[in-house]
């Protein structure tokens, strides 16, 4: 009897330990939970085979118990292992039919023909009926689906771990299966005694070993964790049971006034309460005792978490970046070597990491890229079998652990971490990597994306570097042609006027009758050659300015200038090409007008482009309103008209060198565009300014502001000469 007994406890506390272990980490995992219900099941039967064996009187309840726990423990075995470590379906129909035998199965242990007598627990004698036999037959069917569960899950295992699972957690099974169906059913029937079902529950312990020895030898969960908390529970209930102990008798001594029923009932009320209360006091005070004890080397996944993102978080360059990310882990996860391997693009591939890691060439990277990771979702070397080429090519790098950085479906590299240096890697470790892959992922690419962005800002800095260095040489060629192209119209220019104004005077004397007299019509002509001569003249002038300008030699000579007569002058010579064009030219000359110190020649110019472009660019039948007055101590002109006006797009650079308007070009294609430019430059020359207004289509206003200035002793003639760094600083040209 009390081996019975020991054999029932030390069996329970085996199984009801490791599925608490077990079970504790994650209750509701599906897999732990199936190992929980086969434990259970195991209990069960272990507790109803030993009350069939040791109670007292009619033992046939019990026996039935014994069978219905053995066929559960059978059921839940097939049950776990059809479904671990993987699911299968090949034999779909087959486990249909052993659940339909199971419901039948069930049933029958408590039919009168299944068990017809039980001897007592002194003759341990049994009698069966025929329906004894399907259930041997049950238990042989059930055996020979276990053998092709076990060959259908080898075959579907994908990597020398899952092989290696299967097989020694298949082998408890089997070993456990054979011994225990041998005991509790095949020897009772065949010595038709019961003796030898008194040893069956020990056999359990052979199954606890092997799946114990599977947990360890291929990590199926940290088993530091679990031997910690075995002592940490273990020495909470050690400490509850002293004190419940201490407190109850304590209880009992003070309420012991004969009623014992009372001080029983106080110490018992007493002491659950005061155990509620400090469970979890002493169960936090020896986590942290069995911690430091068990965990003195380990790493606080928060801090590592924290120090790693702040690296993340500083660092953009790709290569510091991957080097810090490297000593980081590898430190943390104590590991002989950390580095990255990263598919830049299709020719380009980096390697960094800690110092003196291994160089891994790309052909071996792309073939790691072929390999299909485990669940984990990492490959881990030791679990792969010893001929795989793959390990060997992990091996070689001195590669423990490879993690796969996918984005999208594409993998981008590879963690590659070597061996660790105590021990060897856990489940605690891979998850920790697991959680930083994203992390990881999104650094690398915001390093890459600030690396592709700097070499197309070194690549266009290349390219800016060669064109200004073109642009250089292309603007000394430019300079130099707009010297030989000013030095060519200052040159065309004196050569030209000299001709040009013996022409002029001729005209003068024929259309005056010193060469006869002439008739209307040829007067006509003649006043038209005239004009025509007079304009060029004007132009002339005005490239002759040009050049003095950019040589430096635009001097302004002012006398006193009666500017209502210059403009009524410059009006009147201007009234027969407004007569041409059907055109009006209106202006009140303002009477006693102050005398103004100015260079009457270049005024005149201003003058005459102003009033010559509202001409060329009005339309026919309108007037051209053209005014003069005293604003203040200034002196207003301004010429305005009804035209084509000026495009917004065109005003910035109205007043440069050569610049004439898109409409002005369409309008008069034989224009300059130096009278506007000429125009400023006097203004400026003598502290005015320019006024211009404007609306495309609708007109436009051109004029200028001076100040009234006069020297009565005559020293308003002494000549200004304009600023030449001034104004060489145009390189564009205008006239509207």
């Amino acid at each position: 009897m009390p081996v019975d007994l020991f054999v029932l406890v030390s069996c329970c506390s085996a199984i009801i330990a490791l599925a608490l272990i077990l079970v504790a980490r994650d209750p509701l995992a599906p897999g732990k939970r199936r190992f929980l219900f086969l434990s259970m099941s195991l209990i069960a039967w272990a507790v109803f085979n030993f009350l069939a064996d040791n109670a007292s009187g009619d033992l046939t309840l019990f026996t039935q118990l014994t069978f219905l726990g053995g066929i559960s423990a059978v059921y839940f075995m097939m049950n776990f292992m059809r479904h671990y470590p993987n699911s299968i379906q090949s034999l779909h129909k087959s486990y249909i039919a052993f659940n339909l035998f199971t419901a039948l199965v069930v049933p029958l242990v408590f039919l009168p023909h299944f068990i017809v007598s039980v001897g007592d627990n002194t003759t341990s004698a049994m009698e069966t009926s025929f329906l004894y036999d399907i259930f041997i037959a049950y238990i042989v069917f059930s055996f020979i689906l276990m053998l092709a569960t076990v060959r259908a899950q080898y075959k579907k295992s994908n990597s020398a771990a899952q092989r290696s699972q299967v097989w020694i957690v298949s082998f408890g099974f089997i070993v456990y299966a054979v011994l225990a169906v041998g005991s509790n059913v095949v020897l009772p029937l065949l010595a038709n005694s019961w003796v030898s079902s008194r040893f069956g529950p020990i056999f359990t312990l052979v199954f606890v070993g092997i799946i114990f020895y599977a947990i360890v030898k291929h990590q199926l969960f940290d088993i530091r964790l679990a031997i910690v908390r075995s002592v940490t529970y273990s020495l909470v209930l050690v400490t509850f049971a002293g004190i419940y102990f201490a407190v109850a008798y304590v209880i009992s001594m003070v309420f012991n006034t004969g009623e014992t029923s009372v001080a029983q009932a106080v110490s018992g009320v007493s002491t659950s309460l005061l155990l509620v209360f400090i469970f979890q006091p002493i169960k936090r005070f020896f986590d942290r005792v069995t911690n430091k004890i068990f965990y003195k080397d380990n790493y606080d996944t928060d801090e590592f978490y924290a120090r790693l993102n702040r690296t993340l978080a500083q660092t953009t360059d790709l290569r510091k970046l991957l080097e810090r990310t490297s000593y980081e882990i590898g430190t943390t996860l104590k590991s002989e070597q950390a580095f990255f391997f990263l598919n830049v693009n299709s020719k380009h591939f980096l390697s960094a990491g800690t110092v003196n890691h291994r160089q891994m060439p790309r052909a071996d990277a792309d073939k790691l890229g072929d390999y299909k990771v485990d669940k984990h979702g990492v490959i881990v070397a030791s679990s792969l079998e010893a001929k795989d080429p793959i390990r060997r090519l992990m091996v070689s790098h001195k590669i423990e652990l490879v993690l796969p950085l996918v984005q999208d479906g594409v993998k981008i590299g590879y963690l590659c971490l070597g061996d660790h240096l105590n021990s060897n890697y856990t489940n605690r470790d891979i998850r920790a990597l697991n959680t930083i892959s994203n992390e990881l992922i999104i650094a690398i690419q915001n390093a890459l994306a600030v690396q592709e962005i700097r070499e197309i800002n070194e690549s266009l800095q290349q390219r800016i570097n060669l064109a200004t260095k073109e642009l250089r040489a292309n603007n000394a060629v430019l300079r130099q042609l707009d010297k030989v192209k000013d030095e060519f119209i200052g040159m065309a220019s004196h050569q030209l006027r000299t001709p040009l104004t013996s022409v002029k005077g001729y005209l003068s004397m024929v259309i005056e009758g010193d060469a006869g007299k002439i008739t209307p019509t040829q007067k006509k002509l003649l006043d038209q050659a005239f004009s025509s001569s007079e304009n060029m003249v004007h132009l002339i002038n005005d490239f002759l300015n040009v050049s003095r300008i950019q040589t430096g030699k635009f001097v302004i000579e002012k006398t006193a200038v009666d500017l209502s007569e210059l403009v009524r002058q410059e009006v009147a010579s201007l009234q027969p090409n407004a007569k041409m064009r059907n055109m009006k030219l209106v202006y009140d000359q303002p009477k006693g007008f102050p005398l103004i110190d100015l260079d009457e020649g270049k005024i005149r110019q201003v003058v005459m482009n102003f009033s010559d472009n509202a001409i060329y660019y009005s339309h026919e039948n309108t007037s051209i309103l053209i005014s003069l007055a005293v604003d203040g101590k200034d002196a207003v002109f301004t010429v305005k008209d009804t035209g084509i006006g000026v495009p917004v797009h065109d005003r910035a650079k109205l007043f440069s060198k050569f610049f004439r308007a898109t409409n002005a070009k369409v309008k008069r294609p034989d224009g300059t565009g130096v009278g506007l430019y000429l125009a400023k430059k006097v203004i400026d020359a003598l502290n005015g300014e320019i006024i211009f207004e404007s609306t495309e289509g609708k007109g436009s206003t051109f004029g200028f502001r001076l100040p009234i200035v006069h020297d009565e002793s005559g020293a308003g003639n002494d000549a200004d000469q304009l600023d030449n760094n001034n104004n060489n600083g145009q390189n564009n040209s205008a006239d509207n």
